[in-house]
C-alpha cells in the first residue's frame, strides 16, 4: 500500500479532527488522504477488534467492515471496550457500528457476517487491508489463505492469559508458515482466561500497524512477530521464516 496516491477533500471539521495527524511528518495531508480512502476489514469484533476498530475510526479510515455474528454478553465487557452494559444482547456488529459512527461520523461502518469457508473470499475482496483478531485457528487460516490469494496485507493479533502477539503478513511468509494447521491443543480465553487490558495493548498495536501500512509511515512488522509479555513487562520481536513446504504461499 506504500506510495499509493489518492486525492480526497476534507471538511473544516475533519481538518480540526485530524489536526495531530496532519502536522505529523510521517502522515501529513497525503497520509490522511490515504486513510480516508482506505477500506479495512476487521474480522472479529471482540477483545482485539474493539480497540482496533475504535482507533481506526478515530484515525479517519474511510470505510470499516466488521465481520462477526456474535452478540454482546456481560462477560465481554471486561475487555471489549467498544461496548457498554446497555449493549448486552445486541448483535456486536450493530452495536459497534452505532458506537463507531458516534465517535466519527465521517467513517462508514458496514456490518458483515462471520467468516466461513464459503464467504471468506467475498468478504476479503474489495478491501485494502484485513485485521484478524479472532479467537480460533480455523478462521485465522481461512482469512490468511484468502488474503494471500487476493494479495491483501493481513495484520494478525492474538492474546491469552498475559501474553499477546501481533504480526503483519504480506505474501511470503504467510500466516500458515507460522501456524501450518490447527493446533490439537489450542487454548481459548474461555478456558484459560485473559487480562482485559492486554486486549487494548495488542488491539492498539494492530491499529498502529494498519495506520503504518495505509500511510506508508515507518516499517510495518512484515515477516516479523512482536510478542508482548504483560505479566513481566517485556517484549521481543522474532522473524517468521517462509516455510518451503507451506501449502499456501509456497505453491
Amino acid at each position: 500500500m506504500r506510495g499509493s496516491e489518492v486525492k480526497v477533500a476534507f471538511s473544516e471539521g475533519e481538518v480540526e479532527r485530524y489536526a495531530r495527524h496532519l502536522v505529523l511528518r510521517e502522515v501529513g495531508g497525503p497520509g490522511q488522504q490515504r486513510l480516508k480512502a482506505a477500506r479495512v476489514l476487521i474480522v472479529g469484533a471482540g477483545g482485539l477488534g474493539s480497540p482496533a476498530a475504535l482507533y481506526l475510526a478515530a484515525a479517519g479510515v474511510g470505510r470499516i467492515t466488521l465481520s462477526d455474528d456474535d452478540h454482546v454478553s456481560l462477560s465481554n465487557l471486561q475487555r471489549q471496550v467498544l461496548f457498554a452494559t446497555g449493549d448486552v444482547g445486541q448483535a456486536k456488529t450493530a452495536a459497534a457500528a452505532e458506537h463507531l459512527t458516534a465517535l466519527n461520523p465521517h467513517v462508514v461502518v458496514e456490518p458483515a457476517p462471520a467468516v466461513t469457508g464459503s464467504n471468506v473470499a467475498g468478504l476479503v475482496a474489495g478491501h485494502d487491508l484485513v485485521l484478524d483478531g479472532t479467537d480460533n485457528f480455523e478462521t485465522r487460516l481461512l482469512v490468511s489463505d484468502a488474503c494471500l490469494a487476493a494479495r491483501i496485507p493481513l495484520v494478525s493479533g492474538a492474546i491469552g492469559r498475559w501474553t499477546g502477539q501481533v504480526g503483519v503478513f504480506v505474501g511470503r511468509p504467510c500466516y500458515r508458515c507460522l501456524v501450518p494447521e490447527v493446533p490439537p491443543d489450542a487454548e481459548t480465553c474461555v478456558a484459560v482466561g485473559v487480562v482485559g487490558a492486554l486486549a487494548g495493548v495488542i488491539g492498539s498495536m494492530m491499529a498502529l500497524e494498519a495506520v503504518k501500512l495505509i500511510t506508508g509511515a515507518g516499517e510495518a512488522l512484515g515477516g516479523r512477530l512482536l510478542i508482548y509479555d504483560g505479566l513481566n513487562g517485556e517484549s521481543r520481536t522474532v522473524r517468521v521464516g517462509a516455510d518451503p513446504a507451506c501449502p499456501a504461499c509456497a505453491r
